[in-house]
């Protein structure tokens, strides 16, 4: 039977990884005879490939290139060896030789990983620059939150989303008018009502209004209601508007670039004066109303394409507030979804927790839907796993392709050569059937026939 290191496409696709693997790779034979060198060890050790394969590393030890031969102790004792080595480059690296045996348990060749230790302590240096850094980062978001109310629906520990709270604290005071801008899910209302709670205004009405779920026709009446008989089912005794009935309060106007030209001419006047009438009545009603409008729009861009009124946006963007997407806010991802974790189970009487798999998945995601696609995320692992631990394979497939690291790319050190070619194997099957969902198709694509890709994939399944 050929074996899967024999065919062709296989060779290929080891020799790539190899080749653009960052750490050395350096492969001698039972005798320490260099079969095989890529470019990162020439890289590393300033040594070519031509005058390496085909030469005993004993030579090179001879001739003071290599400071020790570690495939020598490897090929003795039959077991890995790491050491630092030196180059006649001046450049030391940390080694690690590793035996391949055969089928008979003989060392059949030895791969060595060379990692350039100048490079981790770079690393190293800007790990211990950032570990500072983090302390005083800390201490600021610290005092941050210790200027901010504490509330139980608002969590943020990070700097910039601290920084507006603390801006919005301020504002909350006074009765000017607020913009808040910021991509959808990012928690736009949850941050108008957290200047409600700071206001003078929050024993008062808190109303809002989603101007783009409002018919056309119905816009106006909505806002200012309407007198009996105005309009075909209007109500007896006509209805007051939502501007009425946050008289004294707060009126949120979300989704405010919703709102159609025409009612945005209506709008600027009881921004400006506080007045105005029910439909069907000429009567004069004013209101004394705290306006907070929010959207995920760009309003500079619709003004610019007349989309927007340029005096209603400069009477709506006095204090504006835009809200970061969850991406940017990267130490506030874990502690959003241990509340929401601790919230769900809560409201469903279940003790779930989180794999720390799954919050390394969650960090590094990119949440497109931000917060609010978080929350929902939690409540759906809350009550879909079966197990009282949520680990990663109860990740919906989109994080889990997201996150789907390349475990040979990623990999400090490749033991054996037959475990790299399985990873592929599986990985390239895998992925050709989901392609043409049937096995001819995908075995043609691979370069091989029917019944082995049948038998490969049947192995991995």
């Amino acid at each position: 039977m050929k074996s899967p290191i024999e065919d062709e496409s296989y060779v290929k696709i080891l020799e790539k990884i190899i080749e653009t693997s960052f750490d050395g790779i350096y492969v001698t034979n039972s005798s320490a005879d260099t079969i095989l060198v890529n470019k990162s060890y020439e890289r590393i050790t300033g040594l070519k490939r031509e005058e390496l394969i085909g030469r005993n590393m004993a030579e090179f030890v001879s001739r003071g290139v290599m400071s020790e031969a570690t495939s020598f102790f490897v090929l003795k004792n039959k077991k890995p060896l790491t050491l630092y080595q030196t180059f006649n480059t001046g450049k030391s690296a940390l080694v690690t030789s590793t035996p391949f045996f055969d089928e008979n348990g003989e060392i059949k060749m030895i791969v060595t990983n060379v990692r350039d230790i100048t490079e981790l302590k770079k690393l190293q240096d800007k790990d211990r620059k950032r570990n500072d850094e983090n302390i005083k980062y800390k201490g600021i978001i610290e005092e941050l939150k210790l200027q901010i109310a504490s509330d139980d629906y608002i969590v943020a520990e990070d700097e910039k989303m601290l920084n507006l709270l603390l801006l919005a604290k301020r504002v909350a005071r006074v009765d000017t008018t607020i913009l808040i801008t910021g991509e959808t899910g990012t928690g736009k209302e949850v941050l108008a009502k957290y200047i409600y709670n700071n206001s003078a205004r929050k024993d008062k009405p808190f109303i809002k209004i989603n101007c783009g779920a409002v018919p056309e026709n119905l816009i106006e009446s909505e806002f200012f209601g309407y007198t009996e008989g105005s309009f075909t089912g209007a109500l007896k005794g006509g209805k007051i508007g939502i501007f009425e009935a946050a008289n004294n309060g707060t009126l949120l106007l979300d989704e405010i670039g919703e709102l159609p030209l025409g009612m945005q001419v209506k709008l600027l006047r009881v921004l400006q004066d506080g007045k105005f009438e029910r439909v069907g009545s000429n009567k004069t009603i004013k209101v004394d109303v705290r306006i907070i409008a929010s959207t995920n729009k760009d309003l500079n861009k619709m003004v610019e394409k007349g989309l927007f009124r340029k005096d209603l946006f400069y009477r709506l963007n006095v204090v504006p507030l835009n809200i970061p997407p969850l991406r940017d806010r990267g130490s506030s991802i874990i502690p959003l979804a241990e509340y929401f974790l601790k919230v769900y189970n809560e409201k469903y009487g279940i003790k779930k927790t989180i794999s720390n798999e799954v919050l390394k998945y969650l960090y590094e995601y990119n949440w497109p839907g931000n917060i609010r696609e978080l929350r929902n995320l939690i409540e759906m692992l809350v009550v879909t796993s079966i197990e009282s631990t949520i680990n990663s394979c109860n990740l919906p497939s989109n994080i889990r392709e997201y996150m789907r690291m390349d475990e040979i790319d990623s990999s400090d050190n490749i033991s054996k050569l037959s475990d790299a070619v399985g990873k592929v194997e599986k990985d390239l099957i895998s992925k050709a059937y989901e392609k043409h969902g049937n096995v001819r198709d995908a075995a043609k694509e691979l370069g091989i026939d029917p019944s082995t890709f049948v038998r490969k994939r049947k192995k991995y399944v």
